[in-house]
């Protein structure tokens, strides 16, 4: 029998299909993953025996079914703002801890549709609001390839389980680079969908207009199939092909998203376009400083000025006898309260500013469609983050080629034109650092063109492959350093 820990979502459904292992011995080979990992804290709830039952009965049903479903028997995480009738959506933060939605959010529906189980609830930076992980509430989550570093956020459970080999796949949610950055940052494979491409309900917001679900795995293949099914699409299993036949065209925005690059992220991402070159991809420099609209000064508005509204309609649909202002009273983690205060107190964005980031998104997303057309390119490509995963930060700041730095600026410093636009944008990983750490290349598209994004990524990925698996010791506390617990 195959490690079960190291099989895409693909892999595994393949190999229960084939009779190869059961469902119940596949979820009870990632619980006792999940025991060997625990100080990853990737989950901040689980019900294991819950799991074991729900994979009881999807044995039963491969056992009597002529088509079984195209997710059957798969554990899935589930980031813990994503709403689940069966489990606690605590959002990581402490006036949601225990709350139980009232229904599954329809993303959730859609993979339980196709027979999927829910592996538990994904950890994550309180409220979804940074890109460390680093929660007072539920606790720190570590990166699978290094505990003393950040897996990234702010689905920071999410691209760490995936990583680690705890579950084959997972949901996050993806604000300003929430997906991209902890798939970069733990070695999978993560997607940003165009804004709408998947039901939006059932899931504690940010910004009505920025968020989105998006799903992290360990193959593209894993990832094609996911949003097939959470699109709703009628074959799911049906892979994404290209609607042109010449080679693939990267453009290379060297000016912008590849300035300013920790070496060791510009070796690695320098090293993978070069092997894709070698392989046939024709890769040409567009300067995106000749598309004024490409970049918003002021990114952040329309995310700020919304939350207060957006969290409010979420409360009262869940039927909770909460208000925003006392979610924002009980934020442990310091650098969410000082965010969090400041957008819903009376200095906060006012509509006039608002509005103005709504006209500039608009414009953003036109840049996108223009410079690619114009390059002739099937996607931008660019290095996910400019720096590695960092240490486990105290306070805020970090250190970047030489200099003190913002732990969230420098991580969302390429991942959130995409997101303010509302492209597709996915992740793949380049490769290892000398010193083992993972480093993502990023794919970002035109609205709209999510399947033709993901059959890019299918030929990167053909050139590129996956990352080795981190070191199993890594899950019973080797080189575990200062952690405390």
């Amino acid at each position: 029998m195959p490690t079960l820990g190291t099989l895409t979502l693909t892999e595994a459904r393949n190999a229960i299909l084939r009779r190869e292992f059961s469902c119940v011995e596949y979820a009870y080979a990632l619980i006792e993953r999940h025991a060997r990992w625990r100080y990853l804290n990737g989950f901040t709830c689980v019900d294991d025996a819950r799991l074991l039952a729900e994979a009881a009965r999807c044995d039963r049903d491969l056992a009597t079914s002529a088509t079984p479903h195209a997710l059957l028997g798969l554990p899935i995480a589930i980031k813990d703002n994503i709403d689940t009738a069966c489990l606690p959506t605590g959002n990581g933060t402490l006036a949601l801890h225990n709350r139980v939605p009232p229904q599954h959010a329809p993303v959730v529906a859609r993979l339980l549709a196709h027979g999927a189980l829910i592996a538990g609830k994904a950890n994550l930076h309180e409220l979804a609001f940074g890109v460390s992980g680093n929660n007072r509430v539920t606790g720190a989550v570590r990166n699978p390839y290094d505990f003393n570093r950040i897996p990234g956020g702010s689905s920071s459970g999410s691209g760490a389980l995936v990583g680690a080999g705890v579950v084959p796949a997972a949901l996050g949610t993806d604000t300003g680079g929430s997906v991209r950055i902890p798939a970069a940052l733990c070695g999978a494979v993560g997607l940003r969908p165009t804004v709408g491409r998947y039901p939006s309900g059932g899931v504690a917001p940010i910004s009505r207009t920025r968020d989105t679900v998006g799903p992290i795995a360990r193959s593209v293949e894993d990832i094609a199939l996911l949003d097939a099914i959470l699109a709703g699409a009628a074959a799911p299993l049906s892979p994404p092909v290209r609607s042109v036949t010449r080679p693939v065209r990267l453009a290379i925005p060297r000016t912008t998203f590849w300035r300013g690059l920790a070496p060791d992220v510009d070796a690695v991402a320098n090293a993978a376009v070069a092997k894709l070159e070698q392989a046939g991809f024709e890769c040409v420099d567009l300067d995106l400083n000749d598309y004024p609209g490409f970049f918003d000064d002021e990114p952040a508005v329309i995310a700020m000025y919304e939350f207060r509204s957006s969290m409010h309609a979420y409360l009262v649909e869940n039927g909770y006898d909460l208000t925003v202002d006392d979610i924002v009273a009980n934020v442990g983690s310091p650098d969410v309260a000082k965010i969090a205060r400041h957008v819903t107190g009376p200095d906060g964005i006012g509509e006039a500013a608002y509005r103005t980031a709504l006209d500039r998104r608009t414009r953003s997303r036109a840049a996108y469609r223009q410079c690619l057309a114009d390059s002739g390119a099937d996607a931008l490509v660019f290095p996910t983050t400019i720096a590695t995963a960092c240490p486990i930060p105290a306070g805020d700041t970090m250190m970047l080629n030489g200099e003190t730095a913002s732990v969230f600026s420098t991580y969302i410093r390429n991942t959130e034109p995409g997101s303010n636009a509302g492209v597709p944008g996915m992740t793949v990983p380049a490769g290892l650092t000398v010193d083992g750490l993972p480093v993502g290349l990023a794919l970002d598209g035109a609205a709209g063109t999510d399947r033709e994004l993901i059959a890019v990524a299918l030929e990167v990925e053909r050139v590129l492959g996956r990352l080795p698996a981190p070191d199993d010791g890594f899950g019973v506390g080797g080189r575990l350093g200062g952690y405390p617990g």
